[in-house]
């Protein structure tokens, strides 16, 4: 109940950093949507860091519900996720007031992969010290490993495209949370 919590008030603070445009700025309807406009690095960062968010708490709650019992390391492991998770909107407000530097895209990236360490961290304790249903099957094991490896070589690649762009960077991460909600919702279909 404290990890829903905490990633219910990392979302909504995400949507606090969305300001409207300035009411003495605005005189008509081309006014209102050139400053909408302009509020388009934040709207990008928004979604962004909303679907990471929603992708990263799907991850934890299957890990999770796989789990049999706990044990003090994974419930620290557990706490240093959680961090991580608050730290989000932080980084996502850095991302969008300097969507062209580098280093914010680079924090915002770090903010990533401690989620993404965190998580496989915790599933590593869950195996090692068998805190793991009995009927966890065994290919699951290697399949939640693969799918945040896989995730974090992917925001690897989104960091070198910096050397290129920050913007190139931020679309090629939004592209890839539309692709992999795609895929899950594709992926669980199949399973059912």
């Amino acid at each position: 109940m404290l990890s829903d919590g905490i990633f219910a008030v990392a979302m909504t603070l995400l949507v606090l950093d969305l300001r409207f445009p300035l009411a003495s700025a605005v005189h008509s309807e081309y006014d209102l949507l050139r400053a909408l406009a302009g509020m388009w690095p934040q709207l990008v960062m928004y979604l962004m860091s909303f679907m990471s968010l929603g992708l990263v708490w799907w991850g934890q709650q299957t890990a999770m519900s796989w789990m049999e019992r706990s044990d003090h390391a994974l419930v620290w492991i557990q706490m240093a996720f959680l961090f991580g998770v608050t730290m989000v909107p932080f980084s996502t407000h850095l991302l969008a007031a300097f969507h062209g530097y580098r280093l914010a895209f680079f924090f915002y990236w770090l903010n990533l992969v401690f989620l993404g360490a965190t998580l496989y961290l915790s599933w590593e304790c869950a195996i090692r010290f068998d805190l793991l249903k009995a009927e966890t099957p065994p290919e699951l094991l290697k399949d939640i490993r693969a799918r945040i490896l896989t995730a974090q070589l992917l925001y690897g690649v989104g960091v070198l495209l910096c050397v290129i762009s920050t913007h190139l960077s931020i679309a090629f991460l939004v592209f890839l949370q539309f692709g992999t909600i795609v895929m899950l919702m594709f992926h669980r279909r199949l399973e059912h």
